[in-house]
């Protein structure tokens, strides 16, 4: 009888490559796929690819979906100006689903009879493959030796070990993942509420002293150049931010968030690229958008973050929620201005075509032109009549 198919998702990691190794002894055949979200280089794809035939897999496939992770998730978190606890950048979260989704596309495509990954039982992610598996990867089979087997790093590395692969799997103080949206750091003084993260657990330092202007220019509600330089890869685009903002040593922060299954976490990230696209959307939203489009968006886009944190990416209400995001940008053109500094930048102003706040009508706080004093005052009166009401017949209540 041949062997059973599995596709193991390769991290090149401690976990995974256990996995990678049991189950090729184990008498399984071993295709083990690598699903990029802009989070590899190209020396680290090479790295896994040669180590997972070292470890016996029969296949290794490297699945690039940066793109479609930012065509299916990061331009709407863009539209949404979506920080997780008006902080963090969904990063690890949403591109954990692609991760999976790319995983069980490909399970599908071989025919394969099991998917395995390296998670723990003790986290979020074991839910955002399994989930994922579960609805786009029906009947095939689930395998998870780490969570099951409850295994410590020493005894992974000792069966690699054991059975001749050997690699520096040092537990190290700090844990990052990176990717095009951010990177994570978990562990050290993270592991002590009291305290914050030394420089020396940041992977990007200050580099650049002097205090520049950067100018992000939009086109419903996505980015078309940086600095005057014209961007038709959106990806690009980011990734040219990130190199402006990461030499300032902009976007740190550490987020307390609640995980899927209860507990609370806490985890340090650096991301420049997303607080300062974010921020420079926002700042442009502000004059192109009626007040009611920027309360409505804030709502569900509130909820949007959420569901794709918790998993729940699949779920047909946010098809629903992308369309709403899409339609409110169909005015937020022209360029957000901000002034860069080491660690931090400040929002210097727009200047857009779309900009509600050069109506005729007036301008705050200066002159009125649509309206007379005595309509004003009619107004307001008018606008009084609830409290004029309440306040006559509870005269006893006092503010």
């Amino acid at each position: 009888m041949a062997n059973k198919k599995v596709v193991v998702a390769f991290s090149g990691g401690l976990d995974t490559s256990y996995t990678v190794m049991k189950l090729a002894q184990d008498g399984y055949d071993v295709y083990a796929a690598c699903a990029n979200t802009g989070g590899f280089s190209p020396e680290q794809l090479k790295t896994n690819e040669e180590n997972a035939y070292k470890l016996g897999a029969v296949k290794y496939a490297t699945l690039d979906v940066t793109q479609e992770y930012y065509d299916k998730s990061l331009k709407y978190m863009i539209f949404g100006n979506v920080l997780r606890n008006n902080c963090y950048p969904i990063s690890v979260s949403s591109e954990r689903i692609f991760q999976a989704i790319a995983i069980a596309r490909y399970a599908n495509e071989i025919g394969a009879d099991a998917i395995a990954h390296g998670s723990t039982g003790a986290g979020n992610d074991q839910i955002r493959f399994d989930m994922t598996f579960l609805v786009m990867a029906p009947g095939v089979e689930i395998i998870t030796l780490t969570r099951d087997k409850a295994l410590t790093r020493k005894e992974e590395v000792d069966y690699l070990n054991e059975h001749g692969f050997t690699a520096d799997f040092t537990k190290l103080k700090y844990s990052y993942n990176v990717g095009i949206w951010g990177t994570s750091i978990c562990g050290g003084e993270l592991l002590d509420p009291t305290q914050g993260l030394p420089e020396e657990a940041y992977l990007k330092h200050v580099t650049q002293k002097e205090e520049q202007l950067l100018k992000i220019t939009f086109e419903k509600g996505e980015i078309t150049a940086v600095n005057g330089e014209l961007f038709d890869d959106k990806v690009a685009a980011i990734q040219k931010i990130e190199e402006i903002g990461a030499a300032y040593g902009i976007g740190r922060d550490c987020n307390v968030g609640d995980t899927i299954i209860g507990i609370k976490g806490r985890v340090g990230f650096e991301a420049a690229a997303p607080k300062l696209i974010i921020e420079a959307h926002r700042l442009l939203e502000k004059s192109t958008l009626s007040k009611w489009q920027q309360y409505w968006k804030d709502q569900v886009a509130n909820w949007y973050g959420m569901f794709l944190h918790e998993s729940q990416y699949l779920e047909p209400v946010m098809a629903d929620i992308e369309a709403m995001l899409t339609s409110s940008q169909r005015n937020v053109n022209g360029t957000a201005i901000l002034r860069l500094r080491p660690l931090g930048f400040d929002t210097v102003g727009i200047d857009s075509p779309d900009d509600l706040t050069k109506s005729k009508l007036g301008e705050y706080g200066e002159m009125q032109r649509g309206w007379t004093a005595d309509e004003a005052k009619g107004f307001i009166k008018v606008l009084s009549t609830p409290l004029r009401m309440y306040y006559g017949i509870h005269k006893d209540e006092n503010r």
